[in-house]
């Protein structure tokens, strides 16, 4: 089915959709390549959401160069859209262009569009082939394919700690336990996710600014301003003990503070102080003064559209997270230093009590930071958003 330069075609697609990596949150990252008589003749990348989807971009840089597109065959990493959004259909462009074929490397799970684009296409007379290359053209979206296929954020939980698993003091002290090239790695996990959740025992002690943080010139790489790169702060508060001095509150972007129903309720008064500093203030369910996390993803899916999420927590909201059964992925950094055993643990799991209980994870990669080793483990077990 495939001719021999497809997959070289494709490839090119790929790598012209990961510039868009970090910046088109909520949409998916997306690349394509238009090809006439062994030749690329335009080539196009979704750079933000609201601007042209890649295939308009294509299609424009082609016409830029005075190519004639009749004829040609486009190569696209995710499957054109064929609904109304803030652009027009992309399978509509193809098909006035005069594309004769499309390959497609993964049909979009959006309901809005699920194979609707790619049945446009072929009702046209155009010859459409899907799944080139396909599971690279899924490592490129995982939230959003998650989102689409699940009703929930993809869920990454980042811990730094010792060789000895400790991740503070036992005073609380936790600057710095990893090194400054994990740090980096960091602050752009935090400006791929949608919204980056912490617990309020972690604002209170440390007050953490939960900014991204990185030079011009790496977030030109990334097709971000400062601004742009910082996801939704997400403040985990049961009862509303969150301070109107926290540093978070008066630096770029938004926080939201998530609660009980029975907290605001009950805390009018308090509920009327945070309205008053221009806190935004969600109630999720709880119970026993522990927000629901399915409550909370639930929210950052539905109403803010967000794809990834990224957990950075004391041990508490950790264990919570992955006891809840919605984490997808740990990043664990790794020092190599000892903190002893009086320091505080990664996770606190009420739930392990015995080996049987015991949680277990595969390893998907090990890479190094500096001295710091990254590994990223996906739990063995069934999760509840898979």
């Amino acid at each position: 089915m495939w001719k021999g330069e497809d997959q070289t075609y494709m490839q090119q697609a790929i790598a012209l959709a990961y510039k868009g990596f970090y910046s088109t949150k909520p949409n998916p990252a997306v690349g394509c390549v238009l090809v006439k008589d062994d030749k690329v003749i335009g080539q196009g990348w979704h750079h933000k959401a609201g601007q042209p989807h890649a295939e308009k971009e294509a299609l424009a840089d082609a016409l830029n160069n005075a190519q004639d597109v009749s004829g040609s065959t486009a190569y696209v990493t995710l499957e054109p859209c064929s609904h109304h959004g803030r652009t027009p259909p992309c399978s509509d462009a193809l098909i006035d262009a005069g594309v004769s074929r499309v390959v497609v490397a993964m049909q979009d799970p959006n309901p809005l569009v699920g194979g609707n684009g790619i049945k446009r296409l072929q009702n046209a007379g155009i010859d459409v082939q899907v799944g080139l290359l396909e599971k690279e053209a899924y490592e490129l979206n995982h939230g959003f394919l998650h989102r689409m296929r699940t009703g929930l954020p993809y869920v990454r939980l980042k811990m730094a700690s010792s060789l000895d698993g400790r991740t503070a003091m036992a005073n609380g002290e936790s600057q710095w336990i990893t090194g400054a090239d994990s740090r980096v790695e960091v602050h752009k996990m935090r400006a791929h996710a949608g919204a980056v959740i912490i617990g309020i025992g972690t604002i209170l002690a440390d007050d953490p600014s939960m900014t991204v943080r990185l030079d011009e010139a790496l977030l030109a790489e990334m097709n971000l301003s400062a601004e742009e790169a910082n996801p939704i702060r997400v403040v985990l508060d049961p009862n509303l003990s969150l301070p109107m001095q926290a540093k978070m509150l008066a630096l770029p972007g938004r926080t939201i503070v998530m609660t009980s129903k029975e907290t605001v309720e009950n805390s009018l008064e308090r509920v009327e102080e945070f309205h008053r500093h221009g806190v935004e203030l969600v109630a999720v369910a709880a119970q026993d003064d522990k927000l629901d996390i399915e409550s909370v993803l639930h929210y950052l899916a539905d109403e803010e559209q967000v794809n990834d999420v990224m957990v950075e927590s004391g041990a508490i909201v950790a264990g919570a997270f992955v006891e809840s059964g919605f984490v997808n992925e740990i990043h664990a950094f790794v020092a190599p230093v000892l903190m002893g055993d009086q320091a505080k643990p990664m996770f606190v799991l009420p739930s392990v009590t015995n080996m049987n209980d015991k949680l277990q994870f595969s390893v998907t990669d090990i890479s190094t930071f500096g001295d710091d080793i990254r590994m990223i483990l996906k739990p063995k077990r069934h999760l509840k958003s898979n």
